[in-house]
């Protein structure tokens, strides 16, 4: 007898939605943010927001549909492999810590579907399953990319103005970023800046200087990945060295480029960092979570500007984590033109509201799936 859970059809929708005019960076400037090889580019050279995305239903035999989000850079192949091996399987009979599925770039996207058709089935919201929440309401920071020095006022002041306590910016060393921070003291009072150059700080001597000017201005509540990550030995000299704490990102997003969060263990061993940036899907950010508890270091959830889906999910994480205490990355809504849900995530700044309802608790725009979509496949059981 076939199961009320069973999955019996996924479509895979393919969808590029592009940031709002001049929500990124400044017009003067063209620095694209996207760090990897990708499709013959190199790194730094493809702008996140032109770049696909895939929506997963995962449709149970009861009707129940699971959502998902893969990250952006998918490769077709493994999702026709991964969705084609789950199709006809029960969902309530796999564990949900080890759902069958590959560790490759496409799994985190994959486990979120499987959560929410779980938890919607058994009538529980992801959180639930997560352990149940330790807030309701997640902190979460304005953002911007490159700026030019003149603009930058303008560009935070009205975050400022909506409520938000924190905005991160994207940067390098052509950026004047004590300028920056000097603008926003001035412009936003009482607002707290991230500089996140993503390691392209690239010497101690740099990071330094730079870190002890803005030490000065005040207004920096961290600097994040300031130095390349294998560079451990100046990352415990500039911590050092700067009265400003120091945030290390460790995305398990890549999982040819990294592991499941071993380098976890070598921050810790070293004392490199104060606080993480996690970027990991709903049971790895749970596991890093509890490590980072250990060791009293406080956590936010890291982002790739994402689409509604992927920040719900997000929300269910920061909700259920107890070190999720800094701004997390959920600001998609501000900088891409649409978040694909039929209701937006409720962001009253400086938080975002866990969602109600079963499973993630949004629901997908059709007609926004459809305005945005650039290709769509579908997986049947037999």
């Amino acid at each position: 007898m076939t199961r009320p859970s069973r999955i019996e059809r996924i479509r895979a929708t393919e969808v590029v939605v592009p940031a709002l005019p001049g929500a990124v960076d400044s017009p003067s400037l063209n620095r694209p943010l996207h760090n990897k090889p990708w499709r013959g580019a190199s790194s730094w050279s493809v702008q996140f927001d032109r770049m696909p995305k895939v929506i997963l239903e995962l449709e149970l035999r009861d009707g129940t549909v699971g959502l998902g989000e893969l990250y952006r850079a998918h490769d077709w192949e493994v999702v026709d492999a991964v969705a084609a091996a789950l199709v006809g399987q029960d969902v309530r009979a796999m564990s949900l810590q080890e759902p069958p599925v590959a560790r490759t770039h496409e799994f985190d996207g994959f486990e979120m579907a499987l959560w929410d058709a779980y938890a919607r089935s058994a009538g529980l919201r992801v959180v639930d399953l997560l352990g149940g929440p330790v807030r309701d309401r997640i902190p979460v920071s304005a953002w911007s990319s490159h700026r030019t020095v003149d603009e930058i006022g303008d560009i935070v002041a009205p975050f400022a103005a909506a409520g938000f306590t924190n905005v991160k910016l994207k940067c390098s060393l052509d950026d004047d970023v004590v300028a920056w921070c000097q603008a926003i003291a001035e412009r936003a009072p009482g607002m707290s800046v991230v500089l996140d150059p993503n390691g392209r700080f690239e010497r101690l001597a740099d990071a330094r200087a730079l870190g002890l000017s803005l030490a000065e201005v005040g207004n920096v509540g961290c600097l994040e990945d300031p130095l390349p990550h294998w560079a451990v030995d100046d990352w415990v000299e500039l911590r050092r060295a700067v009265p400003i704490p120091l945030a290390r990102h460790l995305s398990l997003a890549y999982p040819q480029f990294a592991d499941r969060g071993s380098e976890l263990v070598a921050v810790l061993r070293r004392g490199s960092a104060d606080m993480l940036n996690l970027t990991a899907g709903l049971n790895d950010f749970r596991r890093l979570d509890h490590v980072a508890d250990v060791f009293n270091l406080t956590t936010w959830h890291g982002s790739q500007v994402d689409l509604g889906i992927a920040e719900a999910a997000y929300l269910h994480s920061c909700a259920a984590a107890r070190t999720c205490t800094q701004p997390s990355d959920v600001f998609g809504r501000l900088i891409r033109c649409h978040d694909l849900l039929r209701e937006p995530l409720r962001i009253e700044p400086p938080y975002a509201h866990l969602p109600d309802g079963p499973g993630l608790g949004v629901s997908l725009d059709e007609e926004a799936r459809a305005e945005f979509r650039t290709a769509e496949r579908e997986y049947v059981a037999r």
